[in-house]
């Protein structure tokens, strides 16, 4: 069993942890429309958006988040709390409940949207460039989510939650294209597990782990899952509750690998 610590509870529908600069420790509380912060000496601070944040990166010392009540992309300066929107719906109608987010090596930000609502919802992927260019990459996905570079800026996977799989293909940042996909691997829970489940079991937000694993956080299953560089299972991480949204790993490693955990409302740091 790893070690498992909660840093704060109480939160509604935590997604999307990140680190700043100066190793302050943030993620969305998407129910209560705002941002959260969490820094070692245990004091917090909440930035309140006036939308429904879904994920946040840190990029070039601001946090950058999908705001799905909003169709927009909006940028925090941290040193002035001032919030601003990016993308929104008047300066582009392709982001239709924008998921998650992620930065190339080139700048280019790469957005997955879950699109119309339903269970039947179809989703596609876009990308913004630093000009200031948006272009839909991939479309016909059911609920698109997490994203990650894995194992190099070369290979772009995306989870797409509502057929419980991640796909993957060849990123070419100079294009903005992504090329010969394929289904990296597929989220199967046993039988007896999914008796205590919260849902079907689907693979939410994922992050790379200095050991050059896949950790992917499965909501439903109250674990992340391990996979090796060629899609491999390996094991496990048992969470106690059972939808855990979004996963990162601290950059100073002392506090290793962070989940966001949706039934409970907690933050939660693992030495693993």
């Amino acid at each position: 069993m790893n070690n498992i610590r909660v840093l704060a509870e109480g939160l509604r529908s935590p997604k999307g942890p990140t680190f700043d600069a100066d190793g302050n420790l943030w993620c969305v509380e998407q129910d209560r429309e705002c941002l959260f912060r969490w820094s070692a000496d245990g004091s917090i601070k909440r930035i309140y958006t006036g939308g429904r944040p879904k994920s946040l990166v840190c990029h070039q010392g601001d946090l950058w988040f999908c705001d799905s009540g909003h169709n927009a992309i909006r940028r925090l300066n941290i040193r002035t709390d001032v919030i601003e929107t990016i993308i929104g719906q008047s300066k582009s109608p392709l982001l239709m409940a924008p998921n998650d987010l992620l930065f190339d090596s080139l700048n280019n930000l790469v957005i997955t949207c879950s699109g119309t609502t339903g269970n039947d919802q179809l989703g596609y992927v876009a990308v913004y460039s630093p000009a200031g260019q948006i272009d839909i990459i991939a479309e016909g996905l059911l609920h698109p989510n997490g994203l990650a570079f894995y194992p190099n800026q070369q290979n772009l996977l995306i989870t797409e939650m509502h057929q419980q799989r991640i796909w993957s293909g060849y990123w070419d940042q100079e294009s903005l294209s992504w090329e010969t996909l394929h289904v990296w691997a597929s989220i199967t829970i046993e039988a007896s597990a999914m008796a205590t489940t919260s849902g079907i079991p689907s693979p939410y937000g994922m992050s790379v782990g200095p050991d050059g694993n896949l950790y992917v956080a499965i909501s439903g299953a109250g674990v992340v899952r391990l996979f090796s560089d060629e899609g491999h299972f390996i094991r496990d991480i048992l969470l106690p509750g059972k939808n855990p949204s979004d996963c990162v790993f601290d950059p100073s490693g002392e506090l290793g690998l962070i989940v966001t955990e949706t039934e409970r409302g907690e933050l939660l740091s693992i030495l693993v």
